[in-house]
């Protein structure tokens, strides 16, 4: 990795905090830690929601939300976006059944900041939406969603929530002996077919960790038929042409765990070989390794309770082929440093302060490139502080980071703009939480934030397939400037809870992919613009205990409901803004009775009419689901056997935030229904 950083006033700032580290950490990583009061390093639960809560108290102000163990197994899509779909304020991409990436409260894109164990997660989904995310939800043990202020504890480019996948990769915990997992699935409507494994095993101070999976599926059902152009395939078929795909990966990783310190590295490699739905004949191959490392020290020097060090490197590629011959090739190597360090008490304030160092390197080759080759740095400071009292907390965050953006042009062609652009983002966030009495409790949350423009927001111009548009950059575009504001009331009793909470984010300079009207090479084209923009919305959530009964031998119902809207505006046009979720509902049945549980929902969204002109609107629908699990005890380890039911109705469906739905309508519904069975076994 290679940063350059030290010429800058910003460069010295994180040098000195980085310097007594760096010098300390190599002499003492041993010797030092064996004081004569230690305190060990201890892990989180498997179960504790960590994202945006760096003390690590039990309870966070922050709007967030986690998913894992059974609820991860049951939703899951095959893709990041549909499994996390449906979550309170959380939406899809959805481009086809291949390619799909969170949206979060209206905001995609670079506004959404993807994590793994807390470091970036560094490929090209950001960039077109018919590129995957290099993380497959079977790899996973906890999804974690954040959204709101706090989330710019972890960048600029987090305005709209990050979205931190945690694996075991490099172990958090001590193993004693082996243990692991494997898991084998398959479902009807893609025709899918596949298996996970892990193995972890640890004696003493060490532990090392193993998992492989593989996920093949064809063709997506849907209730109507579609045209497709694919050699050998029929004229019209009940299914979405070009929507196969191939996925497949794994990793090797260990810890050694010291008296006060706990350090893991990690290699995982994932591939990925799968249609695109926006053209019958185009094909994607990816390839992608990520090299980690994560390090942990209690008490490294006076004044200071523990100090996480974490360190990434991403080498992705892929490339487009049209009718199996190779067109166009992108890449990226990109690598991320982030040390953050717990003070001791200052007064009433308890905090974290930490820098950030990030790097990447991104290439695109052949004609179709529609964005240059061009290199990014960045580099950050931050604080977050708490001051917990009696009847609540008080929390206080800031960034401050200097961004360059390169444009290093093509060599295939010429019409790129080359140069550099750099920027200087400032964040402020603050948030409070008090505690009402009788279960209840208060919050609000504020921050002011500013992001600066991607490369290719800068510089883009070319044809752009997915977006079936001729998109340029802007190289005059300035910082993205926004306010936010988020409020709750949320209550808990015993299995019984409520939420709900008011959003809103007023932007100056909202970067956005505009129609400018005219057109090139048959194609319209659109521009990154700064615009005027304001997102606000509601999201409701809750959980009733409606029966627990000992007659039925301790079997409990629940009825779990949500509801979430959004809505946004370009105010310098007074135009609804493109692919946003419509009012969508949601609820669902829990029975559970030993070691059976059963569940029976639907998820409605109503119709979007409120589009910009130029966008398709979309009709209501209503999608139910049914599920089962099953627990059994084995004389070494448990076998949950798991199988479900979606669209139950074979409803016709179509996403109003997929750019499909706008762009190419007809092309790409929602999947039809599809049965799916499952076991896991856990030793």
């Amino acid at each position: 990795m290679a940063f350059s950083f030290q010429r800058t006033a910003l460069g010295c700032a994180v040098w000195g905090l980085c310097a007594p580290f760096a010098l300390w950490v190599p002499a003492h990583a041993e010797t030092a830690l064996a004081s004569p009061n230690p305190s060990p390093i201890t892990t989180a639960s498997p179960e504790l929601v960590i994202t945006g809560n760096p003390l690590g108290r039990e309870q966070s102000g922050q709007s967030l939300s986690q998913m894992s163990g059974r609820e991860l197994r049951e939703r899951d899509q095959g893709t990041l976006g549909e499994t996390l779909n449906g979550l309170p304020g959380v939406s899809s991409t959805y481009f086809g059944p291949q390619s799909s990436r969170p949206v979060i409260r209206g905001l995609d894109g670079d506004r959404i900041r993807l994590l793994s164990n807390g470091v970036a997660a560094s490929d090209a989904s950001a960039l077109s939406y018919d590129h995957a995310v290099t993380t497959d939800v079977l790899s996973l043990d906890r999804v974690e969603v954040l959204r709101g202020p706090a989330a710019l504890l972890y960048g600029a480019s987090a305005v709209g929530g990050v979205v931190n996948l945690i694996d075991n990769r490099i172990p958090r915990e001590r193993v004693d002996g082996v243990q692991g997992q494997a898991r084998v699935q398959a479902a009807s409507g893609n025709q899918e077919r596949s298996s996970a494994a892990l193995l972890e095993a640890g004696q003493g101070d060490w532990a090392v960790h193993a998992d492989a999976f593989d996920r093949r599926t064809g063709d997506v059902a849907v209730p109507i038929e579609l045209p497709c152009s694919r050699p050998g395939a029929a004229v019209l078929a009940r299914r979405i042409c070009n929507s196969a795909g191939q996925a497949s990966g794994g990793a090797l990783g260990v810890s050694h765990f010291g008296e006060r310190s706990r350090l893991g590295l990690s290699v995982a490699s994932y591939r990925n070989d799968y249609g695109t739905v926006a053209d019958d004949q185009v094909t994607i191959g990816m390839r992608s390794k990520r090299y980690a490392f994560d390090g942990e020290w209690a008490r490294p020097l006076a004044g200071w309770r523990s100090a996480k060090l974490r360190l990434g490197h991403s080498d992705y590629q892929h490339s487009e082929f049209n009718a199996g011959q190779p067109e166009t090739r992108f890449a990226n190597q990109a690598s991320d440093l982030r040390l953050e360090a717990r003070h001791e008490k200052l007064g009433p304030w308890e905090g974290v302060v930490g820098v950030q160092l990030e790097s990447g390197r991104f290439s695109a080759q052949g004609e179709e490139a529609f964005a240059p080759s061009s290199r990014n740095r960045s580099q950050a400071v931050f604080v977050h502080e708490e001051w917990l009292t009696g009847w609540g907390l008080w929390s206080l965050g800031a960034r401050v980071e200097q961004v360059s953006v390169t444009s290093l042009g093509n060599p295939d062609v010429d019409r790129f703009e080359t140069g550099e652009r750099r920027f200087a983002p400032k964040s402020l966030a603050t948030g409070l939480t008090y505690r009402l009495g009788g279960g209840w409790q208060w919050q609000g949350n504020a921050a002011y934030s500013e992001r600066a423009p991607k490369d290719y927001e800068l510089f883009a111009n070319g044809p752009h397939v997915a977006t079936a548009a001729y998109e340029r950059g802007s190289s005059a575009l300035g910082l993205e400037q926004s306010r936010s504001l988020d409020l709750g009331l949320n209550w808990a009793e015993g299995p019984n809870r409520l939420g709900l909470t008011a959003f809103g984010n007023q932007f100056d300079h909202y970067i956005g992919l505009l129609a400018t009207g005219d057109t090139q090479g048959g194609l319209p084209v659109q521009r990154y613009d700064a615009v005027r923009a304001r997102f606000q919305g509601l999201e409701l959530t809750g959980n009733w205990r409606v029966l627990q009964r000992p007659t039925w031998g301790a079997g409990t119902l629940d009825l779990q409901g949500r509801a979430d809207t959004v809505q946004a505006t370009n105010l310098s046009t007074g135009e609804p803004l493109p692919r946003i979720a419509p009012v969508r509902l949601g609820a669902s049945l829990h029975y559970a009775q030993g070691p059976w549980s059963a569940r029976l929902g639907f998820e409605h969204a109503a119709a979007q009419t409120r589009v910009p002109q130029g966008s398709v609107p979309t009709a209501a629908y209503t999608l139910w689901n049914l599920g089962f699990n099953y627990r059994q005890s084995l004389a070494r380890g448990q076998l949950n056997w798991f199988a479900r039911i979606d669209n139950l109705t074979d409803q016709l469906a179509w996403s109003a935030t997929s750019i499909l739905t706008s762009t190419a309508p007809g092309k790409s519904p929602l999947p039809g229904r599809s049965g799916k069975v499952g076991v896991q076994w856990q030793f």
